[in-house]
């Protein structure tokens, strides 16, 4: 049986691969209607990976990477202003 931390998981992770796929969705639609309508279902599940992302961390369900330092916030700045 589950246990509630899988759930939580699974569903995240679930989420995040919906989330990458209405990028390329939304990038090579050419009807406008259809454009917005998966802009929209891509803010509503954004906003639900969010919610379940605070959930987790809440929980003790997802422990994120430790925080980059300043020097490497920069240089990753830099690299894409550059592109």
């Amino acid at each position: 049986m589950l246990q509630e931390k899988d759930m939580v998981n699974d569903y995240l992770a679930g989420l995040n691969a919906s989330l990458t796929g209405y990028a390329g969705f939304i990038n090579e639609s050419h009807n406008s209607e259809l454009r917005q309508t998966l802009i929209q279902l891509r803010n509503q599940d954004e906003s639900r990976q969010r919610t379940l992302y605070d959930y987790a961390l809440q929980k003790g369900y997802y422990q994120p990477a430790a925080p980059a330092s300043d020097q490497v916030v920069q240089e990753t700045k830099s690299q894409l202003s550059s592109s």
